[in-house]
Order: C-alpha cells, then sequence, then structure tokens
C-alpha cells in the first residue's frame, strides 16, 4: 500500500512538471516592445517609479502578468499594467517573462 502510494505521488509530480511549459526566451525578446518603454530591454526600468524585471523569477512574472491581465491585481500601477496585460495570451507571458528572467540585473 505504502508502494502505491509512493508511485501515484511521484507520478503526480512528474506531470506537475510537465505541465509547467517554460517560456521561449528568444520568443519573448521579440514580444516586449510595449514593455520596454518602462522596464526596458535590459530589464531595467526606465524610471524608479517602474520595477526591474532583470533576473526575477520567471514564475513570478508569469504570475504577476497573468493577474493583472485577467483582473485579480489591483492597486500600484495596475491602471497602467491591466491594458497593457489584456491581450497576451499565456504563451506570450510565458515567454516575456522568460525573457526577462534570463538578463542579469
Amino acid at each position: 500500500m505504502k508502494l502505491l502510494l509512493a508511485a501515484t505521488l511521484l507520478s503526480g509530480t512528474f506531470l506537475a512538471m510537465g505541465a509547467q511549459a517554460a517560456g521561449d526566451p528568444e520568443a519573448g525578446e521579440g514580444k516586449i516592445a510595449a514593455c520596454a518603454a518602462c522596464h526596458g530591454t535590459d530589464g531595467m526600468g526606465t524610471s524608479p517609479i517602474y520595477p526591474n524585471l532583470a533576473g526575477q523569477s520567471a514564475a513570478y512574472l508569469e504570475s504577476a502578468m497573468k493577474a493583472y491581465r485577467d483582473g485579480e491585481r489591483g492597486g500600484g500601477m495596475s491602471a497602467l499594467m491591466v491594458p497593457q496585460a489584456q491581450g497576451l495570451s499565456d504563451e506570450d507571458i510565458a515567454d516575456m517573462s522568460a525573457y526577462y528572467a534570463s538578463l542579469e540585473p
């Protein structure tokens, strides 16, 4: 019984890993034109009010962008971010997140 439970948990872990499709940083580089106005092509904010994205966790960036897109994140810069994120697909967000995560801060 313990072996069956362990096998079930282990297979669930491998399935979850496969479900987390990583974005493509090269594709993301071609999708950040609107982002670059505030966050820079190098991921360094163009003004102190814009956060640096270079080197941030791709999972965090992806989660934040999806929350903006889906109207689940408010306050702060959401008035600017929500319209920017609304037209993005999950793949766009994953690619852009992977690109900014790949940069050195």
